[in-house]
This record gives C-alpha cells, structure tokens and sequence, in this order.
C-alpha cells in the first residue's frame, strides 16, 4: 500500500510538471477542416466497379463531394477519387479512397490547404460497421492525446450514391477524412521520411509512446522499420514515427481481422483481442516516463471516449470499448503485470 501511494503521489507531481513536456514544442496552424470535433455531413456518387478496377496510381474517378457548410447549406467541388490500400481494397465492400483537390477548387472551403486526403469508411455492410468506424477514429484521438505528432481527422456523415449501371443504391454510413502525410510534416515543420530505419534509430521517448499506444489499443499490424501503417517525419535531426490505419487493432475489433503475421510467422496470440507488446528494448527511464504520461492522461483519454458514447449504435460496443481501455491501465498501475506486459516483452534489435 505505501508503495502504491507513493506512486500515486508521483503521478500527482507528474502531472503538475507535465507543461514542461520534453518534446519539441509546435506552433501548429490547423486548417478550417480540423478545428472542431463536429460531425461534418458529405456526399459522394461514384461506381465503385470503377474505384475498384486494377489500374495504376494516376487513374482517378471524377465526381464532386458535397458538404454541409457551417450555415446549414450544401456547397460541392470537383474532386478525384482513386483506391488506395491493400487489404480492405481486396476484401471489403466499401474501398478505401484517397481524395485529390484543386487548389481553386478548394478556395474559400473547409477544404483549402488540402490537395489529398483519405477518406476511411466501413468495410463490409454488416450490423456493426459504423460502430468500427467510430472505434477506429477513437484510436487516432487517443493518439492526438498521447503525442504531439499526429495525424488529424474529420468525423463525416458520409450520404454514398453508389452507381451501379444505370441504377443507384444509396448509403448512409459513418467515415472520416485523415489529412495527409505531407501535410502532417508540413504542419509540425518536418519532411516526411521514404528510407527504411531501424526502430531504435528513431527518436527514443516517440519510438515508445508509438509503442505503448499500440499495446493500448491492442494493435500488432504495424512496423515502423518497414513503413507498415507507419508514416517516418524527419524534424530537427529526429527521426518520428506516426502511426495509421487500426482496423486491424483488438479495440476495433471488425469482424475480417487476424492475428499478424511477421515474415510469414503468425505472432504467438490467439486473437486480435489479446495484448502483445512490440516495441523495442530502450533507455527504463523513457519506460517510465512514458507509463506516467500515459497514467495523467487517463482522464483525458477515457473523456474522449465518453464524448462519442452517443455515436455507438450498439451499446454494449462501447462498453466493451470502455472495458478494453480501462485494462490496458490496469496493467499500467500494476508493478508486476507491466513488468510482465511490457518491459519483458520488449524486443531486442531484431
């Protein structure tokens, strides 16, 4: 118990310290289209026959997207749509996009700064869909939380009008809109990085907040070495890692997702539900740091979530969201079960 409360103490004195955070300091300037957590309405109408056929990177989809702007009226502009992805282009319904705009098409919108953004939507047509989307987009706000280098999104209301020949099937489904990653570097002042880098060559305290996040949500379909779901920001001599796409992650937990595999290995988990720490062995320090930073920002953290709680459809989703959280920081406060969890399972430089 003294133990405990000293813990608990210095959590306190963390917390109280914590504007004194060590990472570089941003001056960030987000565009229109981040500013808020407001849901924003959109409409879109393309084949997705045509989205989907196998062609290469410059072959785009004409159409417009329609948005509702802040007086409640619905303005468009002309947009390229093309696939992106490998997996959920592969095997969902729904395929992947990436959003190319004109500069003068996106003039005097919330769009302006943005000339690619990728739109996330379900994956398949089942009971559940909207709800996965909302636990993906969790995860990027929890991240928004844990580091000051990330990727922002847009909540959307999405309103698709598939045409299938001379036919149209509508949709109302959830998504939301991630800027790209050059415009993530541009914002925190950086480059983003295409070499390939060992993970312990990244900079220590992001390498392992990266790594803690993932365990988090209980994600393992990633690597910062090979760029998997992992974009690279070259800034001020660091090298940062910048994590995307958790549809794959045990908090999400579609119906289509499996255990990972690294060089045709599948890692030694049941399923993606369970836990499994993947990040590198480094300074126990930086563990330390991390894990109380990760503790101050429980409040944090679990508000986020409160505040989507009425966008679930599905109640108990979100109190097994609710659940999944809570023992990641089970294992945070329990000396043994983080040593055990975390320390021990850090890996060493293969």
């Amino acid at each position: 118990m003294r133990t405990f409360l000293l813990f608990l103490l210095a959590v306190f004195l963390y917390s109280q310290s914590y504007s004194q955070d060590k990472t570089i300091k941003l001056s960030e300037s987000f565009s229109d289209l981040f500013q808020d957590d407001e849901i924003m309405n959109i409409a879109l109408s393309y084949s997705n026959k045509d989205i989907k056929k196998d062609t290469n990177d410059s072959t785009f989809v004409y159409t417009h997207l329609k948005f509702e702007n802040d007086d409640f009226k619905w303005d468009s502009l002309e947009v390229r749509l093309r696939k992106r992805g490998n997996f959920r282009l592969k095997n969902c319904y729904y395929t992947p996009i990436k959003v190319k705009i004109k500069k003068k098409e996106s003039k005097e919108t919330p769009f302006e700064g943005h000339k690619n953004l990728k739109l996330v939507m379900p994956c398949l047509i089942q009971r559940d869909m909207n709800d996965n989307i909302i636990k993906e987009y969790l995860a990027y706000k929890f991240y928004e939380i844990v580091s000051p280098y990330h990727f922002k999104t847009k909540l959307v209301r999405l309103d698709f009008e598939e045409i299938k020949g001379k036919s149209i099937k509508t949709h109302d489904i959830k998504g939301f809109l991630i800027e790209d990653d050059k415009h993530v570097a541009e914002r925190i002042g950086g480059k983003v990085m295409e070499n390939k880098t060992h993970p312990l060559n990244h900079m220590p305290l992001e390498s392992v907040r990266n790594s803690f996040f993932q365990f988090m949500i209980g994600n393992t379909d990633y690597s910062s070495a090979y760029h998997h779901n992992t974009k690279l920001i070259f800034l001020d001599g660091q090298i940062i890692p910048v994590p995307y796409d958790f549809d794959m992650a045990g908090m999400v937990n579609t119906s289509y997702a499996t255990v990972s595999q690294i060089m045709d290995e599948k890692l030694n988990i049941d399923d993606v539900r369970q836990r499994m720490y993947r990040g590198f062995q480094r300074d126990p320090n930086i563990f330390d740091e991390v894990r109380m930073e990760f503790l101050v920002k429980k409040p944090e953290i679990m508000n986020e979530l409160q505040k989507c709680e009425s966008l679930f459809e599905n109640d108990k989703e979100y109190i097994a969201t609710v659940d999944y959280i809570e023992e990641f920081f089970d294992i945070l406060i329990n000396d043994k079960k983080f040593k055990k969890d975390i320390v021990d399972m850090a890996r060493n430089e293969k």
